[in-house]
């Protein structure tokens, strides 16, 4: 049996890995080779983070403890994980954390992930969850308005600066997660602290700059004018934020 699990071991290091501890102050990714993990104990230190891979679906912990600040970081995914913990103990500050992403120029916003979290035994001065939905990518900075062109000495007339172009409206929030507990009937309502509101909508993108009109030059009759600058471009509106997930919250 040794020989075999030896074997295992040589194959993928999480095979008999059961027992896992993240350093203070480090980062440590889960293994990405199955959508199903167990562990029999997690001890996550004091800052530290445990980082869950999107294709991980259901993870079984038997013992659990997050130190002062800890977190364990899910990665978003449109597959909801169901987390299941025998005992856990939790530290002030520590939080579970399946935020969405935020969204960038070439990528939608992300939800929260969906969770469904069961605790057989807890203590923890606080339960803290944070699946909100990520932020609306930013709306498109209006292009700058070109320069007026400078005058001649035989036209006298100097070009008018273009205005700038308006700024695009930042785009929406994503929505919170669904998140459902289930939690042991003597641990206070009080003490449970799970947002999941819609991500913040994108900021609005700023209207082009105006472009600059066309210096006054002196000649040798006379002296021609300036052209006049344009006018900036109207900064968009900022996008909306996204819709508010939901908990619910089961008693045992």
């Amino acid at each position: 049996m040794r020989k075999l699990c030896l074997l295992a071991a040589l194959v993928c290091p999480w095979a008999c890995a059961q027992v896992l501890q993240v350093e203070t102050h480090s980062l440590m990714r889960l293994p990405n080779t199955a959508s199903t993990l167990t562990l029999e104990r997690l001890d996550v230190a004091d800052y530290a983070t445990l980082l869950v891979p999107s294709n991980v679906t259901q993870l079984s912990i038997g013992q659990l403890h997050l130190g002062r600040e800890a977190r364990i970081a899910i990665v978003p995914s449109q597959q909801p994980l169901a987390m299941s913990v025998t005992q856990a103990e939790l530290a002030d500050g520590s939080q579970i954390t399946s935020r969405g992403a935020p969204g960038t120029y070439t990528k939608a916003a992300r939800p929260g992930r969906d969770l469904n979290l069961r605790f057989n035994a807890l203590n923890a001065p606080v339960l803290s969850v944070d699946a909100r939905g990520g932020t609306g990518a930013p709306g498109y900075v209006g292009l700058d308005g070109a320069n007026g062109q400078a005058p001649g000495c035989t036209w006298g007339s100097a070009g008018r600066g273009a205005d700038g172009s308006n700024g695009s409206d930042g785009q929406p929030g994503a929505a919170g997660a669904l998140v459902r507990l289930e939690l042991p009937r003597d641990y206070p309502a009080e003490q449970i602290k799970v947002v999941v509101d819609g991500g913040a909508g994108g900021a609005a993108g700023p209207g082009g700059k105006p472009g600059v009109g066309g210096k006054p030059k002196g000649c040798f009759v006379y002296t021609a004018d300036g052209g006049k600058s344009g006018h900036p471009g109207a900064a968009g509106q900022p996008g909306p934020a996204g819709a508010a997930g939901t908990v619910t919250v089961q008693r045992f």
